[in-house]
């Protein structure tokens, strides 16, 4: 695997807190130009003349817009992990991958053009690898299976690979169409993913 380019890094992390409140205000104002204008608007000056800093300043921190979209993306992707890390405290597998599910929704629908674009992005090359493993799903998803209460896998690893490319693949294609039903995908997704194990699916009536 080739390394990626390190014009999709920031030049640095802020550390002080006005600095990092700095960081943060650059990232909204990031996303909701991408939310108005779209990505052919995007660029350094909008994002910098949105969030009331110099572009002197925001280059302290990003090379170009790449950097920045890259920064923002992880940023969407840590919450998202953060919200689905709490299915670990579910009191079992089917409670923790609906929360899973769950989790993967909210992220797509509740800011849906950011999400969408987004979705776009990520697939260009040397970002995906920035991106993937900021959420740690996969590896929640590996704890998950094996909770007692969820059919042993022969392999739990690829099981854990095709669940995740399973509920991307369902929900990315409902935000594509622009579904709004939260707890309708969700029901639909967790079936999915319980057929796909050999699990009762009467979880996904719920």
């Amino acid at each position: 695997m080739k390394p990626s380019s390190p014009s999709l890094r920031p030049r640095k992390k802020p550390v002080q807190p006005r600095a990092v409140e700095t960081y943060a205000w650059m990232l909204e104002a990031a996303a909701q130009i991408l939310e108005s204008q779209g990505i052919d608007a995007f660029n350094t000056n909008l994002v910098a003349e949105r969030a009331g800093v110099s572009i002197g300043s925001l280059y302290q921190y990003f090379p170009g817009k790449e950097a920045l979209l890259v920064a923002l993306m992880q940023r969407e992707k840590a919450c998202m992990g953060a919200d689905a890390a709490t299915a670990l405290a579910a009191p079992d597998g089917r409670a923790a991958l609906a929360h899973m599910v769950g989790a993967a929704v909210r992220h797509q629908l509740d800011r849906p053009e950011l999400a969408r674009l987004i979705d776009v992005e990520e697939t260009r090359p040397g970002v995906q690898q920035e991106v993937e493993n900021v959420s740690n799903y996969l590896g929640l998803l590996r704890s998950t299976l094996a909770r007692p209460d969820l059919p042993p896998q022969p392999d739990p690893e690829a099981a854990a690979a095709d669940i995740a490319a399973l509920v991307r693949l369902l929900v990315d294609a409902a935000g594509a169409r622009g579904e709004t039903d939260a707890q309708h995908l969700e029901r639909r997704v967790l079936a999915a993913i319980l057929g796909y194990l050999g699990a009762p699916s009467g979880i996904g009536d719920r």
